[in-house]
């Protein structure tokens, strides 16, 4: 697992990281056909100790990079963007009531949902490996993004 500014980056996961759309997400193969998404530990970071999660329902699609839930910090709200397009299948209900779980362990219990993607071929687009610890160490370093 790489650390960038004690930020960690595991180098298994897919990412979408596009500051520009401010996207700062994660993905991960399940092997059933649907992919877990999360947040970063750099975008965890960037929001703050989050306390709200509103999630959409499951069995909605939703394009790439629109907002599959919105989080809330004392310092902003905002959307999660989506790394692929596709249909919800299952949200995480243990941050309805425990939000900060995203900046506590946000590649594991912090998951946002997981989909079943319609466009497989974005799978192609996400980065991976020292691609994705390049894209977001810039980020980070960019932004004075420090974890921990």
């Amino acid at each position: 697992m790489a650390v960038v500014n004690g930020c960690n980056i595991p180098e298994d996961l897919l990412y979408d990281v596009d500051p520009e759309a401010n996207a700062f997400t994660w993905a991960k193969d399940n092997g059933d056909g649907t992919f877990t998404i999360g947040l970063t530990s750099i975008a965890a970071a960037m929001a703050g100790r989050l306390v709200a999660y509103t999630p959409k329902k499951p069995g909605r699609v939703i394009e790439r990079r629109k907002s599959v839930a919105t989080i809330e910090s004392g310092k902003w709200v905002g959307p999660v963007p989506t790394p692929l397009t596709g249909e919800i299948v299952e949200i995480n209900e243990a941050l309805k009531t425990n939000p900060a779980l995203v900046n506590d362990d946000p590649y594991g219990q912090g998951w946002i949902a997981k989909i079943k993607p319609t466009n497989p071929e974005e799978i192609n687009l996400l980065l991976k490996g020292q691609a994705a610890v390049d894209a977001l160490t810039k980020v980070a370093n960019e932004k004075g993004i420090k974890c921990g």
